[in-house]
């Protein structure tokens, strides 16, 4: 379990860092940055880099969605959700402060770590059912193609790239949603050190993916959404 426990840290710190340092280092703007597209790809790149470095040892999930969706579906006990649970948020909080600190460090630098939010002050201004919606549906349809790609009898080698590339295609329809969570763990990263709205809403970003996760792990469990 140590060995998981380390696996789950590292892997968050790399889908934090990478993806939200993309937002915040790289830019937002197509124009003088790698823009939204951009962003996208980071989000998924970490998470391909993440499953084939380190998925061999706990399986990569990188987010308690994930997690909750494999114990409904019988992938694991619940020792090992909340071991995990307490590594990707260890994981997340050590890739924000790295962030923070390399940030931190230009005078351009506006305060943010790409936190998720929502309303007149966040993205494109949704309100607060768009939030729920998106990251609810946007989970669900994640866990299920997660559980999908690691199930008995997917092809094998593929799943790490099925699953980044599924993350990269939420990002490019949702981060001006909500900046896409998905993941309560990559939330509380940013939100701990930028504070405010950020952490005000924070909520929909525990409660939104936490129940997608979980309905896709009770359908794959009842075998709706399984092979078999």
């Amino acid at each position: 379990m140590s060995k998981k426990f380390t696996a789950e840290v590292i892997g968050t710190f790399i889908l934090v860092f990478f993806g939200c340092g993309a937002a915040v280092i790289a830019g937002a703007d197509g124009t003088t940055g790698v823009g939204l597209t951009g962003i996208s790809l980071s989000f998924g790149l970490a998470i391909v880099a993440a499953a084939y470095g380190i998925g061999a040892i706990s399986g990569a999930h990188l987010n308690p969605a994930v997690s909750l969706g494999a114990l409904l579906a019988g992938r694991i006990d619940g020792a090992t959700f909340g071991a995990y649970v307490v590594a990707q948020v260890l994981g997340a909080v050590l890739g924000a402060a790295v962030l923070y600190l390399i940030a931190s460090g230009s005078a351009g630098w506006d305060g943010g770590l790409g936190q998720n939010g929502y309303g007149p002050n966040y993205g494109a201004g949704y309100n607060l059912t768009s939030a729920l919606a998106f990251e609810f549906v946007a989970t669900f349809l994640f866990v299920t193609v997660i559980l999908g790609a690691t199930a008995a009898g997917a092809a094998p080698g593929f799943a790490g790239l099925a699953i980044g590339l599924t993350l990269a295609m939420i990002h490019i329809v949702g981060i001006k949603i909500t900046g896409v969570s998905v993941n309560p763990a990559r939330s509380i990263g940013p939100a701990l050190f930028v504070g405010g709205d950020a952490l005000k809403s924070l909520w929909v970003f525990l409660l939104a993916p936490l129940a997608g996760g979980a309905l896709a792990g009770v359908l794959h469990a009842a075998g709706v959404t399984r092979a078999d």
